[in-house]
């Protein structure tokens, strides 16, 4: 034992005969949080978080069965989930008798945690639950069967994904070969993995040899869990408050093995957070301790529902309608804080109020991004009073038709002012805050399948959406090396009220209205809503892709363009407007 209330002190918890190695520091008069390492962790997995989180609270963790200083199972049978779920209990009834415990648990922690949070009367003796990177097994048998039963291609997709990211779990399973392979070469490049693969600065948890004995006897956690639990999947719901943090650089749980979650846990928080499976913990703990501790106290505070004041911060512009606004939402629903910006200020508003409707904070401020003062005013507010954000969405935008030599020299200016120098102020303001701050981002461009796609009546729209597409490979390049992600998204026809307010050269005042009625009907009769492309933004900023082209004739345009160009050409030829 050491120090008073500031150091660690360590005593030993006794569960259905094992002995678990508990460790103690913060004020115990705290609010007491349990923190539950996963495989092939070890309590010290927790220590930026630890120390971060004793300033206010009482903080335990405790080395799991079969791995660090605790007993080890006399086999297969003693790593059964309902004897995991059953130590967590027993450690909680022994350092906080009188008051609940908040639970916070990575990966199989999470997956241990889950069976006791999901038992009967568990919000007796859990007050919340913040779990990463790590399912309920039950949950995840139900969530395959249903993909199963309704095998669309994006169930599909998914399944083949995952199974893809858990080949571990197979290799686990062989009988000579797992406990072979860890004990003759990945214990010793355990160290390697985690900086190659993790991008995280390996640090001493425990030492070699016990990291070898742990992930040889740890293999057992799957061999008695994975397959039976998943076969013949329970119902496992519970009440108590549910936060998922969602790593979205995971390389062995995908983001969409949540999906429906709030059928099992309706007091469901969701956040995400840009790191690995492990750099969470190694590199990111400070920022894993806010968000612990603001959903603490909201809970303390009676306010389950309140939105968070951390977490991750995506600034969307043109968010008052259309793309924009979905994109907000789809953000808001996975527990982002959101702020978004629109010349309208109203409609900015109506958006940042369906937003906190999810649950999560969101702030609406009016701008016009083809003012480059007012976009580095804005990032400046935004900076100072909601942080850096993590995610920057320019989409922003107007439509124009027009031949080149009908376009006027206004026009072309309105167009430019906003659908390229929009994009580039909100690059230059908001890249400049990601670089100095150091951890990375993801900004994310609007072009348009125009981009690509040559036509003689879009002279200028085209040209503004075909610089927005270079300017984002330029940029891509050059903030690769500070880890801030570039996405180009190119829709196609897209129903949006984009195409009410859209302009067309040469036209009289009555003759733009009869046009753009015209247009948006055709844009309606399409029937491609901007929730499709809200889903794509936000998965392109989950898995870093470049390059998005989002509806079908987004995608054919793009293969053609590679294909054959100068079929390409001929038809933008034939193309009437």
């Amino acid at each position: 034992m050491t120090g008073a209330h500031g150091g660690i002190r360590r005593r030993t918890v006794h569960s259905h005969g094992l002995p678990l190695a508990v460790y103690e520091q913060g004020d115990p008069a705290h609010p007491t949080v349990v923190l539950v390492h996963g495989y092939p962790d070890t309590h010290a997995v927790w220590d930026d978080v630890a120390a971060d989180l004793a300033a206010d609270h009482h903080v335990v963790r405790y080395d799991v069965r079969g791995a660090g200083a605790s007993g080890v199972p006399a086999g297969r049978h003693e790593y059964r989930l309902e004897l995991l779920g059953a130590d967590l209990l027993a450690v909680a009834d022994a350092v906080s008798p009188d008051h609940p415990v908040h639970v916070v648990a990575h990966d199989w922690g999470s997956v241990q945690s889950w069976e006791a949070v999901t038992t009967p009367g568990a919000r007796q003796r859990i007050a919340s639950y913040t779990t990463m990177s790590g399912p309920c097994l039950d949950h995840m048998g139900h969530w395959i069967r249903h993909r199963l039963r309704r095998p669309t291609p994006r169930h599909l997709r998914q399944l083949l994904v995952q199974g893809l990211h858990s080949w571990y779990i197979t290799a686990f399973h062989l009988p000579v070969l797992a406990p072979a392979t860890w004990r003759l070469w990945l214990a010793r490049a355990w160290p390697r993995v985690l900086r190659d693969l993790e991008a995280v600065r390996p640090r001493p948890g425990h030492p070699q040899a016990t990291l070898k004995q742990d992930a040889v006897r740890g293999i057992e956690l799957y061999r008695a869990n994975m397959r039976p639990t998943i076969r013949r999947p329970r119902e496992r719901h519970t009440d108590v408050p549910v936060q998922l943090i969602t790593l979205r650089r995971d390389h062995y749980v995908s983001d969409f093995l949540s999906d429906g979650l709030e059928r099992w846990a309706p007091k469901l928080t969701r956040r995400s957070l840009d790191a690995t499976h492990w750099s969470a913990l190694l590199e990111k703990g400070a920022t894993v301790a806010g968000m612990v501790r603001d959903f603490t106290t909201r809970i303390a505070a009676g306010h389950e529902h309140a939105p968070p004041d951390s977490g991750e911060l995506v600034v969307v512009t043109g968010g008052g309608s259309g793309i924009g606004r979905a994109t907000a939402l789809a953000f808001a629903e996975q527990g982002a804080r959101v702020v978004v910006c629109d010349r309208d200020l109203e409609s900015a508003e109506r958006t940042a109020e369906l937003c906190m409707l999810t649950g999560s904070a969101a702030h609406a401020y009016r701008v016009d991004v083809s003012d480059g003062a007012a976009v580095d005013a804005f990032a400046a507010t935004v900076a100072a009073e909601h942080g850096v954000p993590d995610v920057v969405v320019n989409n922003a935008g107007i439509g124009h038709s027009g031949t080149f030599l009908q376009t006027t020299e206004k026009e072309w200016q309105r167009v430019l002012d906003v659908n390229l120098w929009g994009v580039i102020h909100g690059c230059r303001a908001f890249g400049t805050l990601m670089v100095e701050r150091g951890t990375g981002g993801h900004i994310v461009n609007l072009a348009s399948a125009a981009a690509y796609l040559p036509s003689k009546v879009l002279a200028a729209y085209a040209t503004s959406k075909a610089a927005v597409y270079m300017l984002s490979d330029c940029l891509r390049a050059e903030l690769a090396p500070h880890r801030i992600g570039v996405s180009t998204i190119c829709p196609g026809i897209i129903d949006t009220n984009i195409t009410r307010t859209s302009t067309f050269s040469g036209l009289t005042a009555d003759e733009q209205a009869a046009k753009q009625a015209k247009v948006s009907k055709l844009y309606a009769r399409r029937g491609f809503p901007p929730e499709k492309v809200a889903a794509q933004i936000v998965r392109a900023v989950r898995t870093g892709k470049p390059v998005v082209p989002v509806t079908i004739e987004s995608k054919a345009a793009r293969l053609l363009g590679r294909l054959s160009p100068a079929l390409l050409r001929r038809a933008a030829q034939l193309n009437a407007g």
